[in-house]
């Protein structure tokens, strides 16, 4: 249907309601009719008129509203067209509602879309600070050694080392990098394995008992009596809970400990990584597991790590189909929690 202002729709419907009673009382008042013919012609009347507004009224709620539901239901233009209805005032309230639902749901995405974008920035902000120190210090260690230095013996091999040192951590970055980038796309498959995660906890707390005592703090476990069986990619499970107690030696107090905990939830395993340390600020925890968030960037930076230790432990357990969880109060510590899926 051609479409109409409402302006013309009322005039032609002014018209036609005018000249059918024009018609109706010029035959009334020329003509004899009786009673019954007189209720005829009345209901008739009425029968055409409430016909024409209808009419009218259909086609033009129809034709302007259909665009809108092509718009917000995604409805293609030769596809299906809306089923006309008799009720078109529940058709008006249906598209209002389905209107406002829809510019809520185009808020919601426009605001990820700002998140996503603001995430961005950062991340690229954050890897090229990452790698600029890094390439920074090889430059001038080169710098030094091409100017003169590679002859001297007290400086040629002190700053090579320290040259190989920022090479391993560029490498590491880009490690890291790579391993997140697997995990998200799913390129990187899990090895599933039955395995005992009490003697795997012992190993890890093995290879940071030297840290940990250059540091004075305690690594504590919850030892069960048996061994406690569960369904996971070792490799990966191992580099979680080394990540989290490393990250707990690192920002631990001194003389304080770092402490796991396992805890049976009938059809998974919860293991928790507790310490007494600094404590995160609740500002920070919704974010400390983005690629190379920091809390305290400057205290973190002089910790050593690429910054992205606490990402990789989020997309490791996520891959497992599980959950991990973070609270933490300033000067009190911090304790992660995860599960795991027990062996059946």
């Amino acid at each position: 249907m051609k479409t109409y202002s409402p302006q013309k729709l009322a005039s032609y419907l002014g018209m036609a309601l005018t000249i059918l009673t024009v018609l109706f009382v010029v035959a009334f008042s020329f003509l004899g009719f009786s009673f019954w013919v007189f209720l005829v012609l009345v209901l008739f009347y009425f029968a055409i008129i409430y016909s024409l507004i209808v009419y009218i009224m259909r086609e033009y709620v129809d034709n302007r509203i259909e665009p809108i539901y092509k718009i917000i239901r995604k409805i293609p233009i030769e596809g299906k067209k809306i089923k006309k209805r008799d009720d078109q005032v529940d058709l008006v309230s249906r598209a209002r509602l389905e209107v406002e639902e829809w510019a809520k749901n185009q808020t919601r995405e426009i605001t990820r879309l700002k998140d996503l974008e603001r995430y961005r920035k950062d991340f690229v902000g954050n890897v090229s600070h990452e790698l600029k120190t890094p390439i920074f210090n090889i430059q001038g260690y080169i710098l030094t050694l091409l100017e003169g230095g590679i002859d001297d013996p007290k400086v040629n091999k002190l700053y090579l080392k320290r040259t190989e040192k920022s090479i391993d951590r560029m490498i590491s970055i880009v490690e890291d990098l790579e391993s997140i980038t697997k995990l998200e796309s799913g390129e990187l498959k899990l090895k599933l394995e039955v395995f005992d995660l009490v003697r795997l906890t012992d190993d890890v707390l093995e290879m940071e008992q030297m840290m940990a005592s250059e540091r004075k703090i305690q690594l504590l476990f919850n030892r069960p009596e048996r061994p406690v069986k569960v369904l996971a990619d070792k490799k990966r499970i191992t580099e979680v809970i080394t990540n989290l107690v490393v990250n707990g030696i690192k920002y631990g107090r001194r003389k304080g400990f770092v402490k796991i905990s396992f805890y049976d939830l009938k059809h998974s395993l919860m293991v928790e990584v507790a310490d007494n340390g600094l404590g995160i600020d609740n500002k920070h925890l919704s974010r400390i597991f983005e690629r190379f968030y920091r809390a305290d960037k400057s205290r973190s930076r002089e910790q050593g790590g690429t910054g992205l230790g606490l990402s990789i432990v989020k997309h490791i357990i996520e891959a497992h189909e599980q959950t991990i969880n973070v609270k933490s109060a300033v000067d009190e510590g911090t304790t992660f929690t995860f599960t795991l899926e027990k062996a059946k």
